[in-house]
């Protein structure tokens, strides 16, 4: 019983002595990333695995939020860097890198009346239905709207209720291409065909976010190199 937890007392104190080399060498003690809502997941755990190998000393945390609530977190220290896509204005002090970008379709279940019309849909047609639209629980895009083209919307907070809304045929709205593709195959939604939208939707722009006064140590900054060498391999 003394030989185990001698064991488990040394293998402590080593990831201990590990762990404070790393931060006497600038690594970070722990990484935050806020993640936009709209980036692919399953590409944040492949690259998840390979940072535990790299840096096994250092605990990933990670939040997920939409608009201005990939941005505050940074402001407030709570987060070292963010996914950033759907705030397209940056508050000062905020250094951003470029990354790939994410398709973004606008689409609606195929119960719906826009689903019947096979041709382009204008504007003004959009306008006659409820628009589902992510809202921003922070206060950073006040005053402004993204992509709204409907005078009645619907307001969620959460892309995950928006996608069963949409599933459900409660409104029409744009999803990241990845989160609606097993539906689309599946019969469950259609793409709509928008005026100035191209066939396959439009690519939104994504880019990692920091604050300028503390850039990322060693952690933080291999995990921007790997974000941009993935999100060009898949060509997001």
């Amino acid at each position: 019983m003394l030989l185990a937890n001698a064991r488990e007392i040394v293998a402590k104190v080593d990831a201990f002595r590990s762990q404070a080399n790393g931060m006497a060498m600038g690594l970070e003690p722990e990484l935050s990333v806020v993640i936009d809502v709209f980036f692919p997941i399953d590409v944040i755990a492949e690259i998840a695995k390979e940072f535990r190998q790299q840096f096994p000393t250092v605990p990933l945390r990670l939040l997920v939020e939409a608009l201005g609530g990939t941005v505050q977190p940074i402001l407030d220290k709570r987060a070292n860097l963010g996914i950033v896509g759907t705030l397209p204005l940056m508050p000062p002090g905020i250094t951003t890198e470029q990354l790939g970008g994410i398709m973004f379709q606008v689409v609606a279940s195929v119960d719906h009346p826009l689903a019947a019309i096979k041709r382009l849909i204008s504007k003004s047609e959009l306008g006659q239905h409820v628009q589902l639209v992510l809202t921003d629980r922070t206060e950073l895009s006040k005053g402004r709207e993204f992509g709204v083209m409907s005078p009645h919307t619907w307001r969620l907070a959460d892309l995950f209720a928006k996608h069963s809304f949409l599933v459900h045929g409660l409104g029409w709205g744009g999803m990241p291409a990845h989160a609606v593709k097993a539906d689309i195959e599946g019969g469950r939604l259609v793409e709509l065909f928008v005026e100035d939208v191209p066939a396959g939707g439009l690519k939104l722009p994504m880019s990692v976010a920091y604050r300028s006064d503390d850039p990322p140590g060693p952690a933080g900054r291999w995990l921007i190199e790997r974000l941009m060498t993935c999100s060009l391999d898949r060509s997001l």
